[in-house]
């Protein structure tokens, strides 16, 4: 029997890590199991704490981590491994507490749901006899590629060297080797990583915000290769009913703007929270858009250009050359824009989020990834499913054409009816017998079957 009566408050630990690209889907994820009966309690980080007021339906448990900001430099391995250090013991206390007071209810043992990166959190589990679950927030298809990098930097391979970057990777296909994550990265820098991410052994099951249609092969090659239950339920942004998540204040004056432009004429440039920029580049990218002659919305983030506190880098003549025809704003309402019908294309560095926000609204995309999965998600967009247009560099003219072939040429227009098309396959994953549904009704079971 699934009846209310065993699931009705069954408590679930969400364990979110500090990353605004991981936080999301957490929050997500927490609010979808909720609506589904489950009490949730987020245990997440004292840096980038999310805002209790806006789901009021969580416990919060803050876990002091003894940092003020993250390092994303060279440092950033040991960054996540004093991370996880610094969490573990408040975490097991608490659970240990949880533990305690629940002893009565027997049909309430406590499920732990991580976010990959927190990987304490499945060896609390392991110590106090819980099942553990790991979220993961990338895309699937970044995964085969990602457990290829021992035997790729075994066989000498990476770091890439500049002759090989446009060849295919064996076994790889379609990625080439400027496609890999941390292609450039030092041997010893990508050994600690990857014994990082070897940290997390064996979870009873992981979930994937993805949709079948979508990632069907390398949900396939990751089911074989971990043996354990995968549930992809995307895109969580659609099935959440939760508002902002945000760790940036959103202006959304942006969108009255928006309200006085023609239909999918648009290009909404933003390339996501940890992206930075030099003042070349941010030279190149203004005078691409002017020279576009087309009307767009930029994120610039405060200090996001090296050496500046917003745009004061801007190049002379710029403002006065796109005036009534560009907005400049330091964060943007997202999901908000990307839904508007004045939105043609989204300029994006190929975050997951960002990629399954685009597919869900049938916006096309020009991709300029940076790190991390981006590179593997923006090969996919543009040579897989044929959705985006790789930006193969920032120069003034590259920036230009590529802008004009997503919003005026016909190449663009063929784009949009892949990605209208794309969209209505995501919608159709979340309706009764479709894919996510289904696949979120198994999580439900697997979760209460314990």
């Amino acid at each position: 029997m699934m009846g209310d009566e065993r699931k009705r408050g069954k408590p679930l630990v969400l364990v979110a890590s500090p990353f605004q690209g991981h936080m999301t889907p957490m929050l997500q994820l927490g609010s979808v199991l909720h609506s589904k009966g489950f009490s949730i309690t987020l245990a997440h980080t004292k840096l980038n704490s999310p805002d209790p007021s806006n789901h009021p339906e969580f416990v919060f448990l803050t876990l002091s981590d003894n940092f003020s900001a993250i390092d994303a430099s060279a440092n950033y391995t040991k960054f996540l491994e004093a991370l996880n250090n610094n969490c573990k013991m408040q975490l097991q206390d608490h659970l240990t507490r949880k533990i305690e007071e629940g002893k009565d209810e027997m049909n309430h043992t406590i499920t732990v749901i991580h976010d990959n990166i927190m990987y304490f959190a499945e060896e609390v589990a392991s110590n106090l006899n819980l099942r553990s679950i790991v979220l993961r927030s990338c895309s699937a298809s970044y995964m085969p590629a990602f457990l290829a990098l021992p035997r790729l930097h075994a066989e000498g391979k990476l770091p890439v060297q500049d002759s090989m970057l446009q060849e295919l990777v064996p076994e790889l296909h379609p990625l080439r080797y400027k496609d890999l994550p941390f292609n450039d990265t030092p041997t010893e820098v990508a050994t600690e990583m990857l014994a990082l991410a070897e940290r997390v052994r064996t979870p009873s099951a992981i979930i994937w915000n993805t949709m079948e249609f979508l990632e069907h092969s390398a949900l396939t090659q990751l089911r074989q290769h971990y043996q354990v239950p995968i549930f992809a339920i995307g895109p969580l942004i659609k099935m959440a009913r939760c508002p902002s998540t945000s760790f940036l204040e959103e202006d959304t004056g942006c969108i009255s703007w928006l309200d006085k432009q023609a239909p999918r004429s648009v290009i909404y440039v933003s390339l996501g929270s940890l992206a930075t920029m030099d003042e070349t580049e941010l030279t190149e990218t203004a005078w691409g858009l002017a020279k576009s002659k087309q009307p767009f919305l930029w994120v610039v983030r405060p200090g996001s250009v090296s050496g500046s506190e917003w745009i004061e880098f801007l190049p002379e003549g710029f403002t006065e050359e796109v005036r009534g025809r560009g907005l400049v704003l330091k964060w943007a309402p997202q999901k908000q824009v990307l839904s508007h019908s004045a939105v043609g294309g989204f300029w994006s560095h190929c975050g997951w989020n960002s990629t399954l926000e685009s597919i869900s609204e049938g916006v096309p995309m020009i991709c300029q990834p940076v790190m991390g999965d981006q590179c593997v998600n923006s090969r996919y967009l543009s040579y897989v499913w044929r959705v985006g247009l790789e930006l193969e560099n920032l120069e003034i003219k590259v920036v230009e054409s590529a802008i004009r072939r997503l919003l005026v040429d016909e190449e663009g227009q063929e784009m949009r009816q892949r990605a209208i098309s794309m969209k209505e396959k995501a919608k159709y994953s979340l309706f009764k017998g479709g894919s996510s549904f289904n696949s979120l009704k198994d999580l439900v079971e697997f979760t209460l079957a314990r």
